[in-house]
């Protein structure tokens, strides 16, 4: 006979390992003792089933989560990569620029948006800025610009 402790990690290894053989009914237990031992080790292997259901489906969500982690990145990404080259289209022509912007869904047509851009002007060249204001009107970017 074993400690204390090895007598509950062996019968906790028994309950948590299915592949571990059940040992038959001892003989010298009553038939009361016997379907109650038979209707524990019932609900032993309902139990088991239900820890292995409960696992499977955390690992798929877990794994649902991961693919949508990886797919907000590579949209991020892709949106990142697309207002790039809408800005090296603005400094080649800011006109083409700028409708490339909105067409892909990176910019809004409206005189807020486009002043926001090109007020923040990151990677954008001045003189291209510029040229795209003195093409426009001088109306359409006034209210924007004096927000600023």
């Amino acid at each position: 006979m074993g400690t204390v402790s090895e007598l509950c990690v062996s019968s906790l290894q028994t309950f948590l390992c299915p592949a571990v053989k059940t040992p038959p009914v001892p003989d010298d237990l009553t038939p009361v003792e016997q379907q109650e031992l038979e209707n524990i080790r019932r609900r032993k292997q309902e139990l088991l089933e239900d820890i292995q259901r409960l696992k499977d489906e955390i690992a798929e969500v877990t794994s649902e989560i991961e693919n949508l982690g990886s797919t907000e990145e590579r949209k991020n990404m892709q949106r990142n990569k697309q207002v790039a080259m809408g800005r090296k289209k603005f400094n080649m022509d800011p006109k083409k620029g700028i409708q490339f912007l909105i067409e892909n869904d990176l910019l809004k047509n409206t005189s807020d948006d486009i002043a926001q851009f090109l007020y923040k002007g990151e990677g954008l060249n001045k003189t291209a800025i510029g040229d795209y204001l003195g093409e426009r009107s001088a109306e359409f970017f006034l209210s924007s610009f004096c927000s600023f």
